[in-house]
């Protein structure tokens, strides 16, 4: 199969696996709405907090509030697409754990992308649709600044998922790792909400590797200030090499997988 057919097919599956959890999502859209704005409301807290904070005690270590809510509508968006498009990111230590990767293990297309792609978080439609608003509201409409900024919600996205990715496949390796998981989510979610310069500099250089929340917001906010190519170029080629570090982990992790020995069938 040319490259170019095998991209077609992905998309396609993508497409199939997004048609159907949207159509399953659907069936209740009183819940669906509910859980969509309970999330908005929940982050929409924080701006009153930021607000408050530095109109009495100015910038935060020469972040303005614009600048965070740069960042907390990045950090939203980013999390959202990636829970949508691969809501299963987060359950894939579950799924090693349970035996459940047999089901996809018996089909033809790839492990990795078929298993995260195929359920979707309902609540995250609420984080995307915070990010965009949150922006439009303190940004206003710069059209090659909003460009940047939705080809940094892509970047940011698949960071997360690889991230997530790797902690959870630790499972493979170590056990039942549930624990490590939620708590590196946390830690995760906690360090691309708040200016990196409010920590010691010995510090921040667990931003650019074990948590990289520099790939996913602080890079893309100095890109963004400035509409500086090159450093946009940096958030881009980060995603690529941590998405491709979470595919090699998980193939070396998948040479250890136990089957579950399950008989099943996915329509």
């Amino acid at each position: 199969m040319s490259a170019f057919k095998a991209v077609k097919a992905y998309l396609r599956l993508f497409g199939a696996y997004f048609s159907a959890n949207i159509s399953s999502v659907m069936e209740y859209r009183a819940n669906f709405l509910l859980q969509v704005f309970g999330m908005m409301l929940n982050n929409a807290s924080f701006i009153v907090f930021w607000r408050v904070l530095i109109d009495r005690a100015g910038n935060v270590s020469g972040y303005s509030f614009s600048d965070i809510m740069f960042i907390w509508a990045l950090a939203s968006s980013s999390f959202g697409l990636g829970a949508i498009l691969f809501g299963n990111a987060r359950q894939l230590g579950r799924l090693i754990l349970n035996g459940d990767l047999d089901v996809y293990l018996l089909q033809p297309k790839d492990v990795l992308l078929n298993a995260i792609a195929s359920r979707t978080d309902v609540a995250a439609w609420g984080d995307l649709a915070y990010g965009i608003v949150l922006l439009a509201v303190t940004q206003g409409f710069h059209p090659l600044r909003w460009a940047m900024f939705i080809l940094f919600i892509a970047s940011g996205s698949v960071i997360y998922v690889a991230s997530f990715v790797i902690v959870e496949c630790l499972t493979f390796f170590l056990g039942n790792t549930q624990s490590l998981a939620r708590a590196f989510l946390e830690l995760m979610l906690s360090s691309t909400l708040y200016p990196d310069k409010i920590y010691s500099p010995g510090m921040r250089w667990i931003f650019y590797s074990i948590l990289p929340a520099a790939y996913i917001v602080f890079i893309p906010l100095r890109a963004f200030r400035g509409l500086n190519a090159p450093t946009a170029l940096l958030a881009l080629g980060a995603s690529a090499a941590y998405a491709a570090l979470a595919y090699l982990f998980f193939r070396i992790g998948l040479k250890r997988y136990e089957s579950g020995n399950l008989i099943g069938t996915r329509i």
